[in-house]
């Protein structure tokens, strides 16, 4: 996960710390590839909702490349996800697909692409091995035998690889193109083009050699995937970045609409108490009301912390707290049924009271 960029943007502001839905940027993003075996940051450290392995590019603030190899000198794994840390909207879900779509083939890699086409090399899975062909390459070959990839000026972030408005943003919810797989070979510059990767053991990719340290300072990310034979997926949500206070406005925004407020504040929780408890929300909301309606309002509240207080005594996880939650909402059913049931003048098992003295 590259986090160590300038965000000038901002006007140099902290920006993986930067919060959306009361989460850090950075946490945000490491909550969408909690399953990995290792996540390495780059970027100083700091504190995070998980642990984390830490590495810094040579020289500090040298770019995306750099900061590229400095991550993979601290994996063997085969395969590799790279992410920027400023995407609020990123899921596991969309790490899982990008994943499922590098292993369906032959391709080098597979990134995101926004709504308008454009390629979003910091949202990708890739092969280890290519990365490392691709990066030795670029610091053993002359710059002048490189050929220029179109587009180098433009940014890290939102380089076209269709039609779209250079620079324009997108707002969350708008409609993606389809996706399109680039055939091998295309817009690869001669001697560059990356052959799949050779075999290895088992999980983990083959050797290559490191480029020479701070040599890859200042290069686009356009010399990279110039060179890879790469598959792109939409995900036109997912891709959105966070470059400028407009969009970090835009997003925290979008998280407090009807539809997402709730499963943000849900996990924004969690983050905070440290917990990884997957729960049906609908399950506890249902107990809220009948225990607000058939007891009293502030009964909902603290109906709903005594079914977790009691699954967590049970040292159970959903299951458990599905089973507090039925006993939970039986009660408050039976104790609204007693108040609105007619009471007879004895209990109907009641035997009749026949002392003389009796009224």
């Amino acid at each position: 996960m590259l986090a160590g960029g300038a965000a000038r943007r901002l006007g140099g502001a902290d920006k993986p710390g930067v919060r959306v839905g009361g989460r850090a940027l950075l946490d945000r993003v490491l909550g969408a590839c909690a399953d990995a075996r290792t996540t390495v940051v780059v970027a100083d450290p700091r504190p995070t909702a998980r642990p984390v392995r830490w590495a810094r590019e040579e020289p500090p603030g040298g770019g995306p490349l750099a900061a590229l190899e400095a991550g993979l000198r601290h994996t063997t794994a085969e395969h590799v996800v790279v992410l920027s840390a400023d995407l609020p909207f990123l899921e596991p879900a969309t790490v899982g697909d990008l994943l499922a779509a590098l292993r369906a083939g032959d391709a080098d890699g597979a990134l995101l692409i926004d709504a308008e086409g454009r390629d979003q090399p910091l949202v990708a899975a890739y092969r280890t091995a290519a990365l490392h062909h691709v990066l030795t390459s670029l610091t053993t070959k002359p710059t002048h035998d490189i050929a220029p990839a179109p587009g180098d000026s433009a940014a890290a972030h939102g380089t076209p690889a269709s039609s779209g408005a250079p620079g324009t943003r997108t707002p969350p919810g708008t409609r993606t193109p389809p996706g399109t797989r680039t055939p091998p070979g295309t817009r690869t510059p001669p001697g560059t083009h990356i052959p799949p990767g050779a075999a290895a053991p088992a999980g983990e990719a083959p050797a290559a050699p490191a480029p020479h340290r701070g040599a890859l300072a200042g290069l686009p990310l356009r010399r990279l995937t110039a060179a890879l034979d790469l598959v792109r997926v939409p995900g036109h949500i997912a891709s959105f970045d966070c470059d400028t206070w407009d969009d970090i406005a835009s997003a925290r925004a979008r998280i407090r609409e009807h539809g997402h407020v709730l499963d943000e504040w849900i996990s924004a929780v969690k983050d905070e108490l440290g917990i990884d408890l997957d729960v049906d929300t609908g399950v506890l909301l249902d107990l809220a009301r009948d225990a607000a309606h058939g007891v009293a309002r502030p009964a909902a509240p603290l109906t709903t912390f005594l079914v977790g207080y009691a699954a967590a005594r049970a040292q159970g996880g959903p299951e458990a707290v599905a089973e507090a939650a039925r006993k939970a909402a039986a009660l408050a059913l039976r104790w609204a049924d007693e108040e609105t049931a007619a009471e007879p003048d004895v209990a109907p098992d009641a035997t009749p009271d026949t002392r003389p003295d009796a009224e």
